[in-house]
């Protein structure tokens, strides 16, 4: 049974219904501050903090409950050894504990929040008591989720709570806590100013769905959502229609869309087993997706496609010719999007406007007993690196077409090599174990389109031979990093090819 329950929420959502249901039950209610005075304006009988402590607020409400008569009531046992010692104390046992903490997430998440304001939003009181509770689980119910108070309510009028379910509330506030702490640690991490990466990695994220299953059925999975990324990104876009995602579904729409937002033209990526397979950018998003589906029409069934802009109804019909898993996009004109939700299946999401980047500059990768941590690739090139290597310079639309192919093969799986015409993606080799090799893939896909076309490799040549292939199928420029013991014959091979050569002293491996 219910006698005292002490509510102190920031989040005030369902919070009268709440109360109401514990003194409904035979709950006195004790509160603080502006959730008192939330109650008390509802007609909520409500006892305030200091007539339990008999000490008033102070420190500006930086202290208000920590005090013995509120966490002794809390912590105590219901054996008569601690009653016995509360009865000595006068204080009052606290059978349950609804507390959600100051918005220190919210608040960091304002643009311009100073560190002060941050500082401020630090929660003291509301993690003791919530750690408190947790603890003494057995003797306490402790309530940190808004969501769950319907439920808390009926499973008190059917009786006595079970083991299992108070664990599972103390699993859940122990959880919220962590949350907390974590994302104070890593908010204050990044305004050291240090430039390191913190010796201990506390992020927190919220589970956003259990999937269906990982990569293959026999896996588990689940996806997570960083809740301090803000702007355009995967783990913060709206699906509008179609089937639960699955974890394929997710890692192949994270590569679609950020290759798709780094074009400054209308732009539409095509992407299959995370590597693009069609990207184009065009006067319109329907002529960029019609070439970025004739790149290759064969890879592009049953793939993912990411458009920069609002997608128009003459981009929906074309989609809708294909089987499609995704599409992603800022957003649909209103018959666009009744033309792809008819599609039986078809994922459709929006991310709003993708003209600026999400804040997550972090990729973070698992391996078997640790994290890799490292910036993630935002650059192309510095322009006042680009260097010409051979006797023959490009033009300024050769120049232009390099930075579109360059843009795509730092997003394909190395060894990478792509092959761009008219800013259409015509051949790509990913993944192979040599160069060449993944240039022959790239080349023989590309066919006849390769004459006159770009070459961009994601890291230097180590011997000539893939500029032999390239210029044997007619390929007219090569942008390359650089940086090899050989790149003299590479230089050497193209020159004697005809061919134009750019260095632009930035790797863009992708393992």
């Amino acid at each position: 049974m219910i006698k005292r329950a002490l509510i102190s929420v920031s989040n005030k959502a369902g919070l009268v219904e709440f109360a109401r249901g514990l003194v409904k039950l035979g709950a006195e209610i004790v509160s603080t501050g502006g959730t008192a005075k939330t109650l008390k304006e509802a007609g909520v009988p409500v006892t305030y903090i200091t007539k339990v402590t008999e000490f008033p607020e102070i420190l500006d409400g930086r202290v208000k409950t920590l005090h013995p008569r509120v966490h002794g009531g809390i912590l105590a046992r219901r054996t008569d050894d601690h009653l016995s010692q509360l009865k000595e104390h006068g204080i009052t046992p606290i059978d349950l504990v609804a507390v959600n903490l100051y918005p220190f997430r919210e608040t960091v998440a304002k643009p311009g929040v100073t560190l002060e304001e941050a500082i401020e939003n630090i929660d003291i009181g509301g993690p003791a008591m919530v750690r408190a509770a947790a603890k003494n689980h057995r003797d306490v119910v402790v309530v940190v989720n808004p969501g769950r108070y319907q439920e808390i309510l009926q499973a008190l009028e059917s009786g006595p709570l079970t083991t299992e379910f108070r664990l599972s509330l103390a699993l859940e506030a122990f959880s919220h806590t962590a949350a907390y702490d974590a994302a104070i640690s890593s908010y204050l991490s990044g305004v050291t100013g240090s430039g390191d990466f913190p010796a201990v990695m506390l992020k927190p994220y919220d589970r956003v769905q259990q999937l269906r299953y990982g990569e293959n059925p026999h896996q588990r999975a689940a996806f997570y959502r960083d809740p301090a990324v803000t702007g355009p990104c995967v783990g913060r876009s709206e699906q509008l229609s179609g089937k639960e995602l699955s974890y394929n579904n997710i890692l192949d729409i994270n590569a679609a869309l950020e290759l798709v937002r780094e074009f400054g033209g209308p732009a539409a990526v095509i992407i299959k087993h995370n590597n693009p397979c069609g990207a184009a950018v065009a006067g319109d998003v329907a002529t960029a997706y019609r070439l970025a589906f004739e790149g290759d029409p064969v890879s592009a069934f049953g793939g993912i496609v990411a458009f920069n802009r609002e997608v128009t109804a003459e981009a929906a019909r074309s989609m809708a010719e294909i089987f499609l898993e995704a599409v992603i996009a800022p957003d649909y004109q209103p018959e666009a999007l009744e033309v792809l939700k008819g599609r039986e299946g078809l994922r459709v999401l929006r991310t709003g406007d993708l003209s600026v980047q999400s804040n997550d500059g972090t990729d973070v990768r698992k391996v078997n007993g640790g994290l890799l941590v490292q910036d993630a690739d935002r650059e192309l090139y510095h322009k006042d690196k680009l260097k010409t290597v051979t006797s023959k310079a490009p033009t300024s639309g050769q120049l232009e077409e390099m930075a579109f192919a360059m843009t795509i093969v730092k997003h394909v799986k190395s060894n990478a090599i792509v092959i761009t015409r008219d800013k259409q993606l015509i051949g790509v080799g990913a993944g192979q174990m040599n160069r060449v090799g993944s240039a022959r893939i790239a080349l023989e896909q590309a066919g006849e389109k390769a004459r006159g076309a770009v070459l961009a490799s994601d890291a230097f040549f180590p011997f000539r031979d893939t500029l032999d292939e390239a210029a044997r199928c007619g390929i007219a420029a090569v942008i390359e990093p650089g940086g090899s013991m050989r790149d003299d014959e590479s230089i050497k091979a193209a020159d004697e090819h005809g061919m134009v050569m750019v260095f632009t002293g930035m790797r863009h491996f992708r393992h």
